[in-house]
């Protein structure tokens, strides 16, 4: 009996939905006890990647029977790699200021990689990355990235050992849970929000510099998933609006925007014993009967749930991190009211605003991990070099689309 044939295609979203999906179901994706990706909500497993602006799905089937057994998705975009120094004197000016200006690359990303458990070690994980990489070269990409777990050892050493990709970034994923109480915001703090076009000022003048933030920021906001983006200062009544915020920016000041996942996939947590569920379940009932008291209750999470993750998260001044705490509890609040379970973020591990973003160590993932791998020749202006070979910078902007 010979080798079994697989075939890797594109994606047929009218005869290959239900097939994913129940190959997706028999996937264990991630440990008990944490987050584990559940289903894509509305039998769409491709919503994850579509509002990105180019994407492809793939599918490996079996030649004869036609079962789907290993899936993946990606995406290609252009991003910050780097920042390089330019004088800020204009038509023939005196002003010889040295501005950064970032330096944008290519960059496509993999994720959603799944085999069925029935068809693992043999090499169909391979040959989906292969196909999926040299789409990504056909369109231009410069650099390729995947996100993983750091303690999912097949995934990383089927990317770091046979496809070439290196350890490159290490942020932390933040999951703060949603109380059955508000959390109070203090009265000297007014958080003010924006519409997309004073939000893509704000952040294309303040975090272009930021590696991995999107030149097509503008689409991010204007998205139907972006709930808004927000920015909390002290004592400040009404928005001067973006140019005379810049102009003059208060003392401290902080800025997130928040994306609405609950609407894109599901999630569940899983292995959890039943001491447990039911210690988790008072804390709910106790919470919301009285909730003046503010007791930290867990939420329903052990059935699948939606959350809103936050991003494009920054600010400055003495107290940017009380302003950002404060921020966080808005969005808490903002989550409460559309029936969210949890809130979630990924920062740079060296994010100087890290320590003022609430989250609990259980839900989390302390250090996640991004591998990167050059496609071809770097044709940004030459700044920066290898890309996968620089050092991190403080922050790095996390596209909500990808998560």
């Amino acid at each position: 009996m010979g080798q079994e044939v697989i075939v890797v295609r594109e994606f047929d979203a009218e005869k290959d939905c239900l097939g994913v999906e129940e190959m997706e179901r028999r996937c264990e994706v991630g440990p008990s006890d944490k987050f584990s990706l559940f289903t894509d909500l509305y039998g769409d497993p491709i919503c994850r990647v579509r509002h990105s602006p180019a994407f492809l799905m793939l599918v490996a089937e079996t030649s004869e029977e036609k079962e789907i057994v290993g899936v993946i998705r990606g995406c290609i975009k252009t991003v910050t790699c780097g920042k390089k120094l330019s004088r800020n004197g204009k038509n023939g000016g005196n002003d010889n200021t040295l501005k950064p200006l970032p330096v944008y690359t290519k960059l496509a990303y993999i994720l959603g990689l799944r085999v069925s458990p029935s068809h693992r070690r043999m090499g169909i994980g391979l040959k989906l990355v292969s196909r999926m990489e040299h789409w990504f070269r056909e369109n231009g990409a410069e650099y390729a990235y995947m996100a993983t777990e750091k303690d999912n050892e097949a995934s990383v050493k089927l990317f770091t050992d046979r496809c070439g990709y290196a350890k490159f970034r290490a942020p932390s994923i933040l999951v703060h849970p949603v109380f059955a109480h508000r959390l109070r915001i203090p009265r000297r703090i007014h958080v003010f929000r924006l519409d997309p076009s004073e939000a893509e000022t704000l952040y294309r003048r303040r975090f272009s510099t930021t590696e991995f933030f999107p030149r097509d920021i503008d689409s991010i906001l204007n998205n139907k998933l972006n709930l808004g983006t927000f920015v909390a200062t002290y004592d400040q009544e009404s928005w001067p609006g973006a140019e005379r915020f810049l102009a003059d920016p208060p003392e401290s000041w902080a800025v997130l925007s928040v994306w609405n996942s609950k609407d894109v996939f599901a999630l569940e947590v899983r292995g959890v014993s039943r001491v447990k569920r039911g210690l988790a379940k008072t804390s709910r009932i106790v919470d919301k009967a009285f909730p003046w008291l503010c007791i930290p209750s867990v939420p329903e999470v052990f059935r699948p749930f939606g959350g809103h993750f936050l991003y494009g998260l920054g600010g400055d001044g003495p107290h940017a991190a009380k302003l950002m705490k404060s921020l966080c509890s808005f969005a808490h609040n903002l989550a409460k009211d559309r029936g969210c379970r949890v809130v979630v973020t990924e920062v740079s591990s060296r994010e100087p605003l890290k320590l003022a973003i609430p989250h609990w160590k259980w839900f989390g993932c302390a250090e996640d991990l991004w591998c990167m791998k050059r496609l071809g020749e770097d044709y940004s202006d030459g700044s920066v070099g290898d890309w996968t070979k620089s050092p991190p910078g403080l922050s790095i902007f996390v596209d909500p689309r990808e998560v």
